[in-house]
């Protein structure tokens, strides 16, 4: 599949229309040269020899397949077709300026920024990839909280916000990247003992009464009729822990409980949840929260088939 570019083209095309053997910093030499009118100017403006200036300039014309001046004695003067060249190297003289300042301002991008999500994204996803985002950004630093049930942000306990229950109030800007999915899962142990299809006999790991306002609490309390599970948590990482020990099944999510080795009893059982980019909207113009924006909904872009299942 070829990548495009933001307008929509392939990088080939654009490559492809490229003048064969052309050089950016001929095209500055080119605007140095046509602004002074004379290789000596020049020279003195790009810190270079005048055989150098010479020689690009040569180079680019014959890239071009253009003459581009008119070689005097007092100087260096435009033909047509160089004229007509101007305003189209002035735009990529302004492009590469933008392009080089771009790369100045992410170094100069600094600050904490309070970021709010559930334990198993932190733990698995943005831990990994920070290092890869501090080396780009070495002036943020990020406060993670990953104890979303006290954090809101429209009291401003944090920036910015990677939840799966999306927000009913407060000034905040949302974004959906992904979503989350969810299966059944339980020990190789368990499993080969188990009856299959007969969750009226399967033990069940679940959550506690403060978290029984998740769809997952919710399908094992539908699917348990009144029965007593084996074991309730608060944490899907005791979950993991005990599904591992054979405890019972758990519904967890499929990136986790794969990775941790353990077996999928059923895959699509209706909780996968949506991945929602949740930031204050006052502070969505700001430098840095933008930078941690982008960061999370590249990761969550690059993970999104782990994510799903």
């Amino acid at each position: 599949m070829k990548k495009m570019n933001e307008f929509g083209k392939p990088f080939s095309s654009i490559e492809n229309q490229m003048p064969r053997g052309w050089v950016w910093d001929d095209t500055r030499t080119f605007l140095a040269v046509a602004r002074h009118g004379t290789l000596s100017g020049a020279a003195a403006e790009l810190h270079l020899g005048i055989a150098t200036l010479s020689r690009r300039i040569e180079r680019l014309e014959k890239a071009l397949k253009l003459p581009l001046f008119v070689r005097q004695q007092s100087g260096y003067q435009l033909t047509e077709e160089g004229a007509g060249l101007i305003e189209k190297a002035e735009a990529l003289e302004a492009a590469a300026a933008a392009f080089s300042s771009g790369g100045a301002l992410a170094t100069q991008l600094s600050g904490r920024v309070r970021l709010a999500t559930a334990e198993n994204l932190a733990t698995s996803l943005i831990l990994p990839a920070l290092p890869q985002f501090y080396a780009q950004y070495p002036g943020i630093r990020l406060e993670l909280v990953t104890d979303i049930t006290t954090v809101n942000l429209h009291r401003r306990d944090a920036d910015l916000a990677l939840r799966m229950v999306k927000p009913e109030r407060g000034n905040v800007t949302l974004r959906r990247l992904g979503s989350l999915g969810f299966g059944l899962y339980a020990s190789s142990d368990y499993e080969a003992q188990r009856e299959a299809h007969r969750y009226d006999t399967d033990a069940f790991i679940t959550w506690g009464d403060m978290q029984a306002h998740l769809p997952a609490a919710q399908w094992v309390e539908r699917v348990l009729q009144g029965r007593e599970p084996a074991l309730t948590t608060t944490s899907l990482a005791t979950q993991l822990a005990a599904a591992k020990a054979g405890l019972g099944i758990a519904v967890l999510p499929h990136f986790l409980a794969r990775e941790a080795g353990l077996v999928c009893v059923a895959t699509d059982i209706g909780v996968d949840q949506p991945i929602y980019l949740v930031i204050q909207t006052d502070l969505t113009q700001s430098g840095r929260i933008r930078a941690v924006a982008d960061f999370l909904a590249e990761m969550v872009a690059n993970n999104r088939e782990r994510l799903s299942g």
